[in-house]
This record gives structure tokens, sequence and C-alpha cells, in this order.
């Protein structure tokens, strides 16, 4: 069976140079250009800027209908793999790719246009994932009920609260009939309440053949959800495997790392 996520050798670094606080003038941009092309010719490139891998050689498959949870500590890379699978941003070494309609949810609000309704943020979201208009409406209604924000459908975005961007980004990304659903920390910013509907949500996706890989700090969601756990550490995929043991071997690290900074 062919992967519907493969991913090689992926590797993200993030260069420290300064940045600009303003946008520059017709003059600057002209002066910054001509001193770009001088540095290009002598040898002068941004490599002189400090650097950081926040990936570094990470390579997996998954497969249709698993659903994989990836725990690690913040800062650890998390975020960037699913960024760089997500196509928000692109790997500096590497590759990944994923076959089948991606619906992802990467932080609260991100997809919506503040200025646009919940409703236009609906079909907006769909058009992007490659659904015509007809589908969204067919299951517009299962959205808005999922996500309980129907007295708002007609409010811009930009005035709703972060936990109704977070319901109806996650309603959107998982009803509109995705191959592949990513998710970044969703489960630990909802209440108790939507964290179970998620859950259930995610469960009904896997057996619909949905891939799901979703980054949680909430392990109890992890075990409970996953086929398979990926364990990123200091940007490198350090461990995939069952569940219940990677959480273990990852918790017994946090305890080794908390004694050794005391």
């Amino acid at each position: 069976m062919r992967p519907i996520i493969k991913a090689e050798r992926l590797g993200k670094k993030y260069y420290l140079g300064p940045r600009e606080t303003a946008p520059p003038t017709l003059r600057e941009a002209l002066k910054n250009s001509l001193h770009s092309k001088v540095k290009t010719i002598s040898g002068g490139n941004r490599s002189r800027h400090p650097s950081v891998w926040a990936l570094q050689d990470v390579s997996f498959e998954i497969q249709p209908g698993e659903v994989v949870g990836v725990i690690g500590r913040n800062g650890a890379g998390k975020s960037t793999l699913l960024r760089i699978l997500a196509r928000i941003t692109k790997p500096t070494v590497g590759k990944a790719d994923l076959y089948g309609r991606t619906g992802s949810l990467l932080g609260v609000g991100t997809g919506f246009h503040p200025d646009l309704t919940g409703r236009e943020n609906i079909y907006l979201n769909g058009a992007i994932l490659g659904m015509n208009r007809s589908e969204i409406t067919r299951k517009f209604d299962e959205i808005v009920a999922f996500a309980q924000v129907e007295n708002f459908l007609d409010t811009p975005a930009k005035r709703y609260s972060s936990g109704m961007y977070l319901r109806l980004g996650f309603a959107i990304a998982a009803h509109l009939e995705p191959d592949i659903l990513l998710l970044d920390e969703v489960l630990t910013i909802a209440d108790a309440s939507f964290q179970k509907k998620c859950l259930g949500k995610i469960k009904q996706a896997s057996r619909e053949g949905t891939s799901v890989l979703f980054v949680s700090h909430n392990l109890g969601a992890v075990q409970d959800l996953s086929d398979r756990a990926f364990y990123v550490h200091s940007g490198r995929l350090h461990a995939e495997g069952k569940p219940d043991t990677l959480i273990g071997n990852y918790l017994k690290d946090v305890a080794v790392q908390a004694s050794a900074s005391d």
C-alpha cells in the first residue's frame, strides 16, 4: 500500500540575522538590491548570520487511516514539521509528499480572513481545500452545528473569541472530507467539552479513512487516539512506535532533564 504521507530527510534551517522593522523606501530597496548582488558576486551571503536547525533528518511514512500523535517538549520542532507538511513553509533540505486533500488547523485563527464572516470563511476554506460550492454547502450545517456558532455566522471573524476561532477552525478542517488532517495543539487549547467532541470526530475520521497527524501535550489523548506516536527531540525524530511506550520514555526524559536543572 502506498503511504499517504512520505517524508524523506526533512530539515529546516532558520537564519537569525537582523530583520528590517519597516518597509524600505524605493531608494533603500534599490541600494539593498545592488548590495545583495555585490555580496553574491563576492561570495557573501546570509550563511554568515547565525542559524539554527529547527528540524533535521526527519523521515517517516504514514498510511491511509492511520492516526499518529506527535509528542515532545516546546521548541523540539513539532510545529515546524506540521508547517512543512501543510506547505506553509518549505524545507531547507529533504522533501515531503502528501497524496490527497489536506485539511489543517495549526493555530487559533489560522486560515481565516478576519474581515470575512464565519459563513464566508467556511466557503473560503472549502475552496482552498479544492471543494466546489455544492460540496461545501452539503457539509455546511454539520460544520455550524459542530462549532456551535449559529448566532455568529454573519459576524466578521475578527470579532470572534479564541474559542470560537478554534471551534469553527476545527469543524471546517474535520468536516470537509480531507484525506489528511494536520492538527497542532488543538486538544490542549480547547475546553474539556470541546476536547471530547474533537476526540470523537478524529476517531470517526480515521474510521472513514482519513489519516491524522496531530501535535499535543495532552498525553492521554495521544495514548487514546493514536495508532502510533512520534517523539521529536531537538529537531530530530528521536523515536517512533507504540504510544504508551513512547509516552513512558518521554516522561522519563522530562524527569531526568528536570532533575539536572535543579
